[in-house]
């Protein structure tokens, strides 16, 4: 079939393909390219080929393309959408506008696509262009588990302008009674199912879950109107250690922790309205609140093994008092004590004589002092003033995170976090199976399945203490080199400051945001 034929050329179509002979040299090989334009039909495959047999006449056809179909559909490898070609001019798809409808139904029947097919806009249809014929309807994955807990107030001591501390503001404790609402969670919920263009469906993702982190000792949970709620076992205190919501049991005492009392040792959190006179010792799982106005004085030991540590007054520690908290400790001044924290220490007036070590030490920074003593800290320093007019040597200082040492600790835990979710998979498995015909097990049946739930529960609470330490770890590697010594007002000679390996003793007073610069102190 002859396509085209001038005086310089003719162009063929035989079984498909294009041959081109040259009858005589000398067309102009850009005008060619208008001659592609008026067929579009024709796909250019050895443009090396046409350019050199256009510049000489030949006898025999050479073959430089292909002849298309005027229509045809391309469908994508997943299935979801399908292009359409229409290799016309213009002019013949207008003319011929009824018989491409009814040739482009047919190309869809063959090809087998009977969704998501998109009306054909004739119009906008430009020749050789993709056009969006089909596009099928993607799955719609469900929504993902929703949790509330209910909100702890923040622990924040607040310093009046006069400078008088109202540490009443921080609700440190908040008492819950027995059944109380403590959170709920939306389980996740199915997804959209979807279909490809050849009406095939796709199945959907249903939501991610997402596990309640709650003290199982403490709480439990129940099904309520399609949600699944925590509600408190015990009436106490409520609080959130290493990530979960927990009750503790609560012990007030209406007085001082001293001859009366004894030295205390609770489970729960402690309370206590006085003071801990001077000697004796207090020791809670949770938190410590010691409210008495006038602080305490000679202690031995205030010890908070996961929770907080309040005191309303200062310490007056005669050298002796230990506080000890495995999260914070708020205090409104300490003298002469040892106080270490897993968390932040917060002081509202000064420190004077006094070790401090936790992840921040942050004193007033309008007001606040830290005199004498030793501050050590992995993250921030804060205070007004450091050391006196006398000079006495106040040391200020980062312990920076080893790197190398905390990858290395990080990757053990790791695999002890892996080696426990495999363990946690295995006994959920085997509860899961065992729950539906618990009725119908003897009793050393029961007595194995009762140890298995045991198991299980502590291996999610050893998993989620693990997978905490980690996340802490991580926080700390990505604070490294952020480490900083913040002096706002006053930092006098004999003030020690180190981060890392590097350490000044300042000799004339000034203030700041000391930090390492390219690895040096900028003091």
């Amino acid at each position: 079939m002859i396509v085209f034929i001038n005086e310089f050329f003719e162009l063929t179509e035989e079984n498909g393909k294009v041959y081109l002979k040259t009858i005589k040299s000398g067309f102009p090989l850009k005008d060619f390219d208008g001659i592609l334009r008026s067929f579009p039909r024709i796909k250019l495959t050895n443009f090396a080929l046409l350019k050199n047999v256009l510049s000489k006449s030949s006898e025999m056809p050479n073959e430089i393309g292909e002849w298309l179909p005027n229509v045809i559909i391309e469908i994508s490898r997943d299935k979801m959408s399908a292009s359409l070609y229409i290799n016309e001019t213009l002019d013949f798809i207008r003319m011929n506008q009824a018989d491409l409808e009814t040739q482009i139904k047919k190309v869809l029947e063959d090809n087998h696509i009977v969704s998501g097919v998109v009306p054909l806009q004739i119009e906008s249809v430009v020749p050789g262009k993709a056009i969006l014929i089909a596009q099928g309807s993607p799955p719609v994955k469900g929504d993902d588990a929703k949790i509330t807990y209910l909100q702890i107030p923040e622990r924040k001591p607040v310093i009046r302008e006069d400078g008088k501390a109202d540490y009443y503001d921080m609700n440190f404790i908040f008492e819950i009674k027995e059944g109380s609402w403590l959170g709920e969670k939306i389980p996740p919920q199915p997804g959209k199912d979807g279909t490809n263009i050849h009406g095939d469906l796709i199945p959907s993702q249903q939501g991610r879950d997402i596990p309640l982190k709650y003290d199982r000792k403490s709480a439990y949970e129940v099904e309520e109107d399609g949600k699944i709620v925590i509600r408190s076992r015990i009436g106490g205190v409520l609080e959130k250690i290493q990530g979960q919501i927990s009750v503790n049991h609560h012990l007030p005492i209406s007085g001082d922790v001293g001859i009366e009392t004894g030295n205390l040792e609770f489970e729960g959190s402690i309370s206590v309205r006085g003071t801990v006179q001077h000697g004796f010792t207090i020791v809670a799982k949770g938190d410590i609140s010691i409210e008495g106005p006038e602080g305490v004085s000679g202690a031995k030991l205030i010890k908070s093994i996961e929770g907080d540590i309040f005191i309303r007054g200062g310490i007056f520690g005669l050298g002796e008092t230990r506080v000890e908290a495995g999260g914070s400790i708020f205090v409104k001044h300490v003298n002469e004590a040892n106080l270490t924290a897993g968390e932040d220490i917060h002081i509202g007036f000064y420190a004077l004589g006094s070790n401090l070590k936790a992840h921040s030490v942050l004193v007033d920074e309008r007001k606040g002092k830290i005199i004498g003593g030793k501050t050590t800290a992995k993250n921030q320093i804060v205070t007004a003033i450091s050391g006196n007019r006398l000079e006495r040597r106040t040391e200020l200082i980062i312990n920076s995170v080893n790197k190398q040492e905390a990858y290395a600790i990080i990757q053990d835990k790791a695999a002890h976090l892996k080696s426990l979710q495999e363990e946690i998979v295995s006994l959920d498995e085997q509860v899961s199976r065992l729950t539906p015909i618990v009725d119908r097990l003897n009793k050393q049946q029961i007595a194995a399945f009762e140890q298995a739930k045991q198991n299980l529960n502590e291996y999610k609470e050893d998993a989620i203490q693990v997978d905490l330490e980690i996340k802490q770890l991580m926080n700390d590697l990505r604070n490294a080199g952020k480490e900083e010594i913040i002096v706002t007002k006053e930092a006098y000679p004999g003030t020690y400051i180190q981060i890392g390996k590097k350490s000044s003793i300042l000799t004339k007073m000034t203030n700041g945001k000391f930090l390492l610069e390219f690895g040096e102190l900028n003091v």
